[in-house]
Parts: structure tokens; C-alpha cells; sequence
């Protein structure tokens, strides 16, 4: 795990601003502490900078730029490659020569040999890279199939930027840090900038699964290499047949052998735990193929419901782990809020940053890598908009549209407090957390067409073109095509939710979080063999009876006790809506207020005063929408 950068001059060679890769570089050394290298050429108007972390082959054979051993091409690299054992043994057999035993220098060799497509399709990881071929002069940028690792470009006036983050490529002197409005009205909507638009108007995210080839006088080609959308038309050609029993081993296998390939490591290695099914299903895996107690870790607030350390203790000690909790305080958490900005590097408001960021911390005081459970929800229906998007086909869109909307008035009716209030005296695993909010929340979507409904669902601002003056929503064409490559309707939300809230808010929000303290974070369940797999699964066995991730809790009971992990999904958050009330008001009325907001100029600031006034004397928790601005107002004041 590392962080990479590069500069390429298409048009200027020689330029003294080759140079500035070590200013590049040096913004990245939390990604990677252990060393920091930049190999240029000059002539070629090319310079690749790096930061390691050291996880696999900890000597020098190890350090990059790395070039392959016939000197044809240079590689700058982040990532683990699982299968890299077996390929350097391919590699070895056609005569390539190896001087250490990291994955990196598979990846060099194999792009020497059989070229960087086919190689990439040979990979089994997570990978961003950069590599140089000198035989073509050409330069290419590759991302992995699901996003894990980051990676942005630029281009403009003949210089091709890349870098692991944002900050990297601000530290060039080329850089136009001109704010892209369009892209804090998609902010707004979706508390994540959506790919490939990033905050800058001169700067993309490189999508998940996608390559880019750039030469001197070339327009810079991009295309993919693998893609969801191709599984997700081929997937009822060839599904997962047989009985329960049957489908539930395949699962184990493919799975077992996700985990087992993310535990090799040359350096200390634990699980992040947070007691739910995911996580829990990850540990056992990796407990049943660990000699010794797996570490494990997990942290817990002092805030009914929110805390899931004692869920996560219980599923520990069944297993047999070394498990670690660490209970933090509301200033312990609220101490991570200054951080936020230069750690995201443009304006993310997912609140579980926060404490993402604080398990990663605790994590690292012990082990430099850790797995994660994350994934489960996207493949397996875990969210509960699924659910409730199978209850609304069978029961609520065959009426018509007039009824609906009368349901939706009878909904709203009854205040949010009231609903709360119902809600609580319902048996454990019938409640839902904000349970007003999703109430109301659900009637708006009452009287709205199938996407209509599911964007209505991942919204928070409903029409953030009205907020940002000059802004204008850019909808991914995902929203669209997805209508003909996934007609049925919950595989379709799966399907835009693994295209666009997996990479841009859940793997963004870890890899940030995990790398700001230098900590490794690799996640097996989206494995893409995995992923592969289950979308070659019959609906009934995510959903059964009202039962989410039906298959993966079917497996964790091999391992697990039902009543040790079956509860409602509560998410990974903190009490910002009672803070904003409380601790955090002070902070939140200076950066919302008129004059704030006016400093900048990105935001009307009567829709935003008039929120924060409702969510204050307790009309509605508008907890996400004023964090969404806070981050926003937070971001400017670093960067803006």
C-alpha cells in the first residue's frame, strides 16, 4: 500500500517543472512512511514519484519506481496483488528474471511480457498504478475493477498529472484549482462527488475498471478493461443452481479463498470487527485459517444506538480472537473533525468518516494491515432499501398514483417525533434507527416511478441546483443504461449502488481513513471473483422472506451463533444530530452562518439557516444535509 504520482509533458520536454514530482511526492508520505523515491527522464518529459508502505518484501528488491528486468518499463504502484505467487511462476517459466519476491515486480514483469491489458486481466487485488513503457513513450494509468485504490489525472497545456490524491496534484505548478460548481451540486445530492467529476474543474477521478494511455501528441485514450454492466446482462446465462446447501459452499469457497489470499503479509495483520454480518463472516473466515487468535478490533460510544463494541466483543470471544475495543468519547471523536478536510482532499460528508478514522487509528497502534468487511451490502442486498423496494413492488406501485399520494399525506400526517416514539415500542429487530425521518422519508418517494424512488433514497439535498448559484447536476449516464443492462429493479439499485456509492463514498471513506495512519486495509468480499459470483445468484437467495444477505448469514452460522449477529442494520455512525444540538453547535453556527456561507459564495444560505433552525428547536433532524454543508464549509476553508 502506497501513494504514487507522475507528470508527463507531452509537449514541453525538459521543462524544470519535471522537478516539482518531489513536491508531489512529498504530500503523499502518510500513504506510505516507510521510503520515498522519484525516478525521471528528462528527455521524455516523464517522472514517476513514490511513497511506500512496506507490507510485502520489505528489502530494497522491493522499492519503486521499479523497472522490469529488460529495462523496457518503469512502474509506480499501490496495492497488493494476491495471486502474485502464481504469476511470477508463469512469469518465471517464459524466462523473466526476478530479483525479490513483491508483487510489484510481478506487475512490471508480466506488463513487459504480455503487455499491461493482459496482465491487468490476470490480477486478483486491489491496484492503481502508473507505468511508463519506453519502447512506446507512452504513458498508462490503471485503477482497479472495483475502486478500491484511488486515482486522479489532469491534463492541461501539454502536462498529463497523476497522483493517489488530490493534494498531490495541487502541488504542481500546472494545477488549476478552479472550484467546479457542478460537481458541490452533485455533492450536495449525494454527500460524495460522484466519478469522475472531482471538486476541480480540471481534475477527474480515473474510473473503477478503467485504463488510460497518453503519448506526445495524442489525445490521452481511455476504455475499460472490466466491467460490471457485461456480468450483470450475462448473469442468467450460466446462475448458481443447485440446492441451499450447495450454493452456500460455493460461497464459502470463493470467499474462504478471498480471506485466505488477503492474510499473506510480511508485516502484522488484524480485522477491523464490528460485530454485524459482514465483518463477522470475514473474521471467521480468517480464524478458521489462522493457526493462532486473529486480532481483532473494534470501538464503542457511550450513545445508545450507536454502539456496537459489545456486539462485536461477543462474536470475538466466540471465535477465539485477540480482540481489542477502545470506547471514545464525544472529544475524542469531535477531535478528528479538524482533520477531516485535509484527509478527503475535497468535500465528502459521510459521518462514519469519523469513526472509520478512529478504528483505523486504534488498528494501527497494533498491525500494520487490516481486512474489512465492507461490500456485503452491494452484493448480497444488505441495505434496506432493498427491502423496502420489494415490499413497494408487491404491495404499494400496483395502486394507483392517487392512492399513493393519499398514503403519503397519511404518512406525513403524523409528526416525526410520533413516529420515533411508535417505533421504540416495536421488538428489537423490527425497529429502525431514525425511524421518523424514514417514514417520511418513504412517503415522498410514494407517488414516484421506480428510479425515481431509488434516487429519492440516496438523496439528501432534493434539489441542489437551487442551493449552488451557476451549479448545474451532472447524472452519471449509469442512471440511464442501467434502465436495458439490469431491468429488474432491486438488481438495478445494486448495480448503480456498486457502480457509484461503493467507490465513491464506502471504499473512499476507508482508504482514507485506513491510509491517514498508514494502515493497510484490504477488503476480500469484493474480490471481483467474488463479485462475479454473486450476481450469478438468484435473487431469492439474497433476499428470503423479508431476510437480507440471506446466502452470507447462511454462512456465518457455520461459524457464528444466530443470535449473536441477527439485529437490525444500524450502520457505522456517530450522534451528529444530537451533537449539532450540543458540542458541536458553536463550530456549526459559525461556518453556517450568512456571513460563512456568503465568504465563498458556493451556497445560498437561506435554504441551509433555515434547516439548521428547524433541526435546532427539534422539528426535523436534518443531521446529513447540515453535515453535507459543513464538510462542504470546512473543505473551503483549507483549500478554497
Amino acid at each position: 500500500m502506497c501513494g504514487i504520482a507522475g507528470r508527463f509533458e507531452t509537449a514541453n520536454m525538459c521543462s524544470s517543472n519535471l522537478e516539482s514530482i518531489h513536491d508531489m511526492t512529498a504530500t503523499l508520505v502518510h500513504r506510505g512512511p516507510d521510503r520515498g523515491d522519484v525516478w525521471t527522464d528528462k528527455p521524455s518529459g516523464i517522472a514517476l514519484g513514490h511513497r511506500r508502505l512496506a507490507i510485502i518484501d520489505l528489502s530494497e528488491a522491493g522499492h519503486q519506481p521499479m523497472h522490469s528486468s529488460c529495462g523496457r518499463v518503469v512502474i509506480s504502484y499501490n496495492g497488493e496483488v494476491y495471486n502474485a505467487a502464481e504469476l511470477r511462476q508463469e512469469l518465471m517459466a517464459a524466462g523473466r528474471s526476478f530479483r525479490g519476491h513483491s508483487d510489484t515486480e510481478v506487475i512490471v514483469e508480466g506488463c513487459a511480457h504480455w503487455g499491461i491489458e493482459a496482465t491487468v486481466e490476470r490480477l486478483i487485488g486491489m491496484f492503481a498504478f502508473g507505468l511508463w513503457d519506453r519502447k512506446e513513450r507512452a504513458l498508462t494509468i490503471v485503477r482497479d475493477r472495483l475502486g478500491i485504490k484511488p486515482l486522479y489525472w489532469s491534463q492541461k497545456n501539454g502536462v498529463v498529472l497523476f497522483a493517489s490524491e488530490l493534494k498531490a496534484l495541487k502541488a504542481a505548478p500546472e494545477f488549476d484549482s478552479t472550484i467546479d460548481r457542478n460537481a458541490v451540486v452533485s455533492f450536495l445530492r449525494h454527500n460524495y462527488i460522484p466519478a469522475p467529476l472531482t471538486i476541480y474543474k480540471s481534475a477527474q477521478k480515473l474510473e473503477p475498471g478503467w485504463m488510460m494511455t497518453v503519448q506526445a501528441g495524442s489525445a490521452p485514450k481511455l476504455k475499460p478493461y472490466w466491467r460490471l454492466e457485461d456480468i450483470a446482462k450475462t448473469r442468467h446465462e450460466n446462475p448458481i443452481g443447485g440446492s441451499d446447501e450447495e450454493a452456500i459452499d460455493a460461497l464459502e469457497a470463493v470467499l474462504s479463498d478471498a480471506v485466505a489470499r488477503r492474510m499473506i503479509s510480511d508485516v502484522p495483520l488484524g480485522a477491523f470487527l464490528s460485530g454485524g454480518i459482514d465483518s463477522s463472516t470475514v473474521v471467521a473466515l480468517m480464524q478458521k485459517a489462522s493457526a493462532s487468535p486473529v486480532k481483532t478490533f473494534s470501538i464503542g460510544f457511550d450513545v445508545d444506538g450507536y454502539n456496537e463494541a459489545p456486539h462485536a466483543a461477543a462474536v470475538a470471544k466466540h471465535l477465539g480472537t485477540d480482540h481489542t475495543e477502545l470506547y471514545v468519547s464525544p472529544s475524542q471523536a469531535m477531535d478528528v473533525i479538524p482533520m477531516l478536510a485535509s484527509m478527503y482532499d475535497e468535500p465528502f460528508a459521510d459521518s462514519s468518516q469519523i469513526p472509520t478514522y478512529l478504528v483505523s487509528a486504534l488498528t494501527r497502534q497494533h498491525v500494520t494491515v487490516s481486512l474489512s468487511g465492507d461490500g456485503g451490502d452491494e452484493l448480497f442486498s444488505g441495505y434496506n432499501r432493498y427491502i423496502q423496494a420489494e415490499t413497494l413492488m408487491r404491495r404499494i406501485w400496483r395502486l394507483p398514483t392517487p392512492l399513493r399520494r393519499l398514503a403519503a399525506e397519511m404518512l406525513t400526517a403524523v409528526p416525526i417525533q410520533t413516529w420515533n416514539a411508535i417505533m421504540s415500542r416495536l421488538p428489537v429487530l423490527s425497529r429502525y434507527p431514525l425511524a421518523g425521518d424514514k417514514v417520511h422519508k418513504l412517503a415522498s418517494v410514494l407517488s414516484e416511478d421506480r428510479n425515481g424512488f431509488y434516487r429519492r433514497l440516496v438523496t439528501h439535498w432534493d434539489d441542489p441546483e437551487t442551493l449552488v448559484p451557476g451549479g448545474r447536476e451532472q447524472v452519471h449516464p449509469i442512471w440511464e443504461h442501467s434502465k436495458s443492462a439490469v431491468p429488474e429493479f432491486v438488481d438495478r439499485m445494486q448495480f448503480i449502488d456498486t457502480m457509484t456509492y461503493l467507490p465513491d463514498d464506502i471504499l473512499t471513506k476507508v482508504d482514507r481513513a485506513s491510509m491517514m495512519v498508514s494502515l493497510e486495509a484490504r477488503i476480500p468480499i469484493i474480490d471481483h471473483r467474488v463479485v462475479e459470483f454473486a450476481w450469478r445468484l438468484p435473487r431469492h437467495f439474497k433476499i428470503r422472506n423479508g431476510v437480507s444477505k440471506w446466502i452470507l448469514r447462511q454462512l456465518l452460522y457455520r461459524y457464528v451463533p444466530q443470535e449473536l449477529v441477527d439485529r437490525p442494520k444500524t450502520g457505522f455512525g456517530i450522534p451528529i444530530d444530537h451533537w449539532l444540538r450540543g458540542p458541536l453547535r458553536g463550530w456549526a453556527e459559525d461556518l453556517l452562518s450568512e456571513s460563512a456561507l456568503n465568504t465563498y459564495g458556493l451556497i445560498d444560505p437561506a435554504p441551509v439557516q433555515e434547516k439548521w433552525r428547524e433541526h435546532l428547536n427539534g422539528q426535523r433532524n436534518w443531521q446529513y444535509l447540515l453535515w453535507d454543508v459543513l464538510m462542504l464549509q470546512s473543505w473551503c476553508e483549507k483549500w478554497a
